[in-house]
C-alpha cells in the first residue's frame, strides 16, 4: 500500500534569500515537475509580498509550507532581551505569512541559533533549555491565535548544541507542554543522530506534521546510504499523512553554502537533484 503522502521541495535548494521575484523563476518549474507543495524558506520576510505569492500558489497548484532561518540576530535561547524580541517579531512576520497562504503550521529550529554548538556546564544548559521553552510557549499562543501550530525541528551535534534528536524534541515539547506544539524531523539530521530511524519515527508519533529528506551527504534522494526502509516503516507505524520535502541547498550563494558547509554542488543541476530526487520518492512511497 503506498504512502498517503505529498511531496514538496525547499526553495533553498534553488535560490537565496527566497524574494517576490523568485516566484516566477520557481513556481512554474516546481509545479511542472510534479511536486504538491513548495517550501518556502522565509529569510528576510520584508523581500516577500505575501499577497503575490498567494495568487501564484492558486495560479501553479501549489500548496506552500513555511520555514524559518534562525542566525544570531534571532535567538530566543539568547541571554540579550533585544535578540529574543528581534526572533519574536521575525516569528510573528512568518507566521503572519502562514496564516496569509494557509499552511497550517511554521517550522524551524526555532528554539536557538543555528550554529550554537558549545560545551556547557549542566546549569547553564538548562537554563538555556528553561528560556527556550518559556519563550516558545509564547510564540505557541501567537500560532494559535492564527489558527497554527509550530514544528520544531532537531538539528545535528554541529548545528545545535540544544535539540538533536526526536527525543530532544519531544521533551522539549512536552515541557512546552501547549496543544500548538509539534515536531519536524529532517532525514539529515537524522542520519547523523539517530541510532535507529524508524523508532525516532514512533517516537515522533502524531506530533510529527513535516518532513525533510534529503540523502545523508544532503544530496539527491537514492543515491546516497541512507535506510529508506526504516523511513518508510516509520511512516507507515505512525499513519503519516503529511508531506515529505526535499530539503537540500544551492552552492552558488556563499553565505548559505558557508553556513551549511556546502562547498561544491551536490548534483549535476539543481533542477535535476530536484526532479530525480522527485522520481525516487515516488517509487519509494508506493
Amino acid at each position: 500500500m503506498s504512502l498517503p503522502i505529498k511531496f514538496g521541495v525547499s526553495t533553498w535548494l534553488f535560490t537565496s534569500p527566497f524574494k517576490t521575484s523568485s516566484i516566477e523563476e520557481l513556481f512554474p518549474k516546481i509545479a511542472a515537475m510534479g511536486f504538491d507543495a513548495v517550501e518556502i524558506a522565509v529569510e528576510d520576510p520584508a523581500l516577500i509580498d505575501g499577497n503575490a505569492v498567494k495568487i501564484a500558489l492558486a495560479k501553479y497548484n501549489l500548496k506552500a509550507i513555511v520555514c524559518g532561518a534562525f542566525g544570531p540576530s534571532r535567538d530566543l535561547t539568547n541571554e540579550d532581551p533585544a535578540v529574543q524580541d528581534n526572533c519574536f517579531k521575525y516569528i510573528a512576520d512568518c507566521l503572519d505569512l502562514c496564516a496569509l497562504w494557509d499552511t497550517g503550521f511554521f517550522a524551524g529550529p526555532m528554539y536557538s541559533a543555528v550554529g550554537k554548538a558549545r560545551m556547557l556546564p549542566p546549569e547553564q544548559r538548562k537554563a538555556e533549555w528553561d528560556l527556550a521553552v518559556k519563550n516558545l510557549r509564547k510564540v505557541c499562543d501567537m500560532a494559535q491565535e492564527r489558527g497554527l501550530e509550530i514544528a520544531l525541528e532537531p538539528l545535528n551535534r554541529f548545528e545545535s548544541d540544544l535539540v538533536n534528536t526526536a527525543k530532544d524534541v519531544i521533551r522539549l515539547v512536552n515541557d512546552i507542554n501547549h496543544p500548538a506544539a509539534k515536531v519536524i524531523l529532517d532525514g539529515f539530521h537524522m542520519n547523523i543522530e539517530e541510532p535507529d530511524i524508524e523508532e525516532a519515527i514512533k517516537l515522533a508519533g502524531d506530533k510529527l506534521i513535516h518532513v525533510q529528506v534529503a540523502e545523508n551527504y544532503r544530496g539527491t534522494p537514492g543515491t546516497g546510504q541512507t535506510n529508506w526502509a526504516a523511513y518508510r516503516r516509520g511512516l507507515e507505524a505512525i499513519n503519516y499523512k503529511g508531506t515529505v520535502s526535499i530539503e537540500s541547498f544551492t552552492p552558488d550563494n556563499k553565505e548559505l553554502a558557508q553556513a551549511v558547509c556546502i562547498w561544491h554542488p551536490l548534483a549535476s543541476s539543481q533542477d535535476k537533484f530536484a526532479s530525480e530526487g522527485l522520481a525516487f520518492l515516488k517509487q519509494w512511497a508506493q
